[in-house]
């Protein structure tokens, strides 16, 4: 039986898990129903799923390590890590970014990682807004309203660009001077390595729909039978994603007959993300109004201020925190302080720039 203390710090530490379960149960008591799960949220925690699988594999067989070595390798590591993230996100989605490059961020020998990787989630929602494929909600409203590529880039175009700039400044605040992990001479690459680094470029395609998802269960296989200690990942953070999409589908019921009028659709959005992430914020509003321009952005700003705004956001702090558990509470203040200042930038920029 679990002592009373142990239950305190069990939910202390999966916070998270325990406010979203709470959040689907009590949803489900109010609309009288259990929650329905699409296919597609299916594919999200399956694709998430594959996506940890790979980067546990990355990191336990030295390939972040041998990355670490290189970022800190000459000056302006802080600049680099921002860049690389944002870039990252543009092509590989938000999230994979942030599964690359946090963990390789803890590995550096340098000062200052909790501001670094606060930078990085900021990065990559920033980074991930500029591409239709950089996160699920673009591509969803890319899709939905069928927008040309050309108006979907030049309308989010301002809010990436003034945020790169704001990151580069910030970074270059953060005074982070590496020494050298190790100066002896890496080993080769296992055959286990060259794997998921092979895994990673063939599944970051399937998740771009070049290549068919299916394709993932090979990177299942390989740790089942191979490679079990990979296996060890954070299944606490795929059931709370799974909890919040049945708290979002329950949502919707309660919501529907109140948003028949599309008025401040930028403001919902940006509002709402906080409480249920911008996904499916998207997801929700998107039968409710035509003005996408309106929601892209609201989705976007909505990415930055609580830790449930993105679920890229999550990732972040989670692997932050299972490496830093002693800096939580203060990696937490100092998150929502940083990222709360950019939501209200954001919605700042965007009255400033559209006037609607």
């Amino acid at each position: 039986m679990i002592s009373r203390q142990k239950l305190t710090g069990l939910i202390q530490e999966e916070w998270l898990l325990v406010s979203s379960a709470f959040g689907l149960v009590a949803t489900s008591l109010i609309v009288r129903r259990l929650p329905s799960y699409s296919p597609s949220d299916f594919e999200i925690l399956y694709i998430l799923l594959i996506l940890f699988l790979i980067t546990t594999g990355l990191q336990r067989h030295g390939v972040l390590r041998r990355i670490a070595r290189r970022v800190e390798s000459g000056g302006f590591i802080s600049i680099k890590l921002v860049l690389a993230t944002f870039f990252f996100a543009m092509v590989v989605t938000n999230d994979v970014a942030l599964m690359a490059l946090v963990p390789l961020t803890i590995l550096l020998n340098i000062p200052h990682k909790a501001w670094l990787v606060i930078a990085e989630a900021l990065a990559a929602n920033a980074g991930s807004a500029l591409s239709p494929f950089g996160n699920p909600q673009n591509l969803f409203i890319y899709w939905h309203y069928d927008i040309p590529f050309a108006d979907f880039i030049t309308t989010i175009l301002p809010f990436s660009l003034v945020f790169l700039a704001l990151l580069v400044l910030g970074a270059m605040m953060i005074r982070a001077r590496g020494n050298p992990l190790a100066t002896s001479k890496p080993n080769a690459l296992s055959r286990s390595a060259w794997f998921y680094i092979f895994a990673l470029f063939i599944f970051a395609l399937a998740v771009l729909r070049v290549l068919p998802l299916a394709i993932g269960a090979v990177v299942i296989l390989y740790a089942i039978i191979l490679d079990r200690d990979s296996l060890r990942v954070d299944y606490a953070l795929l059931l709370t994603f799974a909890c919040f999409f049945g708290f979002t589908d329950n949502l919707q019921v309660l919501l529907e007959s109140y948003l028949a009028h599309p008025h401040h659709v930028f403001l919902l959005a940006a509002f709402l993300s906080q409480i249920i992430s911008n996904v499916p914020a998207a997801l929700l509003l998107a039968d409710f109004t035509d003005h996408w321009q309106a929601l892209l952005w609201g989705v976007s700003v909505g990415g930055f201020g609580s830790l449930v705004g993105s679920l890229a956001n999550l990732i972040a702090y989670r692997i932050y925190v299972r490496s830093y558990r002693d800096d939580a509470r203060s990696f937490t203040i100092r998150f929502h302080v940083v990222s709360y200042a950019a939501f209200f930038i954001g919605i700042l920029l965007y009255f400033i720039l559209l006037k609607t």
